[in-house]
């Protein structure tokens, strides 16, 4: 019995331990990440020596060494052997990957992506809606309705208003039944969030958006084609108005 209770606290242990270790490699790797993506490890410089970020971040070299393998495969630095691991430059980065942009987080103002973001929405955006129009089901249709609702329940709320926003993007590229659509939803997901949140504070009042995805909503009801396209062009279009107010917030004014 005394074998079998220090073989299962051994066992404990060793599961405590292992349910503990990803959750400390995950902070250092967002640690390090942000700390490149704020510049303190610029584009092309050498990272510190192993030893030097174990004493830096607090873990062991093991941990160290996990982190940067994600940091790697996501394109921010590569490790050479006798060289080291050096930061990447920014083209290399993975940005449509949703964790590098959420490291981005604050910094992501100065990558340029909001227009970069807004653009790409205006060449998916409105076909998504035509196709969803055509293919939605009405599970989907009643989502798009659900996220509207929620939308236009909290307009006075920046972030519950954020969240609804994203949520209503998200479903109207998954009801497009188109596969490439669906997966951009997942890979710009982290990336809308933080373009419709900079967008959503900046302006006082909400009620256009909230007028143009009701619509939105109604027309792929009807299944009307050319409506849902136009619906989106209008909400395309108020965000160029928001981007701009956003970019005077940020101090960003061209």
């Amino acid at each position: 019995m005394k074998l079998e209770s220090e073989g299962q606290s051994r066992a404990e242990k060793s599961s405590s331990s292992s349910e503990r270790r990803p959750r400390v490699r995950r902070n250092v790797t967002v640690a390090i990440a942000q700390d490149i993506c704020a510049d303190r490890y610029p584009s092309g410089s050498p990272l510190p020596r192993e030893n030097d970020l174990c004493e830096l971040y607090g873990v062991s070299r093991t941990v160290i060494r996990e982190s940067l393998k994600v940091l790697e495969s996501k394109g921010l630095v590569r490790g050479k052997p006798r060289v080291g691991t050096t930061v990447c430059d920014r083209d290399d980065w993975n940005i449509l990957d949703a964790e590098v942009l959420e490291w981005m987080g604050p910094y992501i103002k100065d990558f340029d992506l909001l227009g970069c973001i807004l653009e790409a929405r205006r060449t998916i955006e409105p076909a998504a809606a035509e196709y969803a129009a055509d293919r939605a089901s009405a599970q989907e249709i009643a989502d798009l309705d659900k996220a509207w609702r929620q939308m236009r329940d909290s307009a006075g709320e920046p972030e519950s208003f954020t969240d609804a926003d994203v949520m209503f993007h998200t479903v109207l590229l998954t009801a497009s039944h188109n596969q490439v659509f669906r997966r951009l939803s997942s890979a710009i997901h982290a990336a809308l969030k933080y373009a419709l949140h900079a967008s959503n504070i900046a302006v006082e009042n909400r009620e256009d958006a909230v007028l143009v995805h009701g619509q939105l909503v109604e027309a792929l009801r009807m299944r009307d084609k050319a409506g849902a396209r136009e619906c989106a062009n209008r909400m395309l279009d108020l965000a160029v108005r928001d981007l701009a107010a956003a970019e005077k917030a940020i101090g960003r004014t061209k």
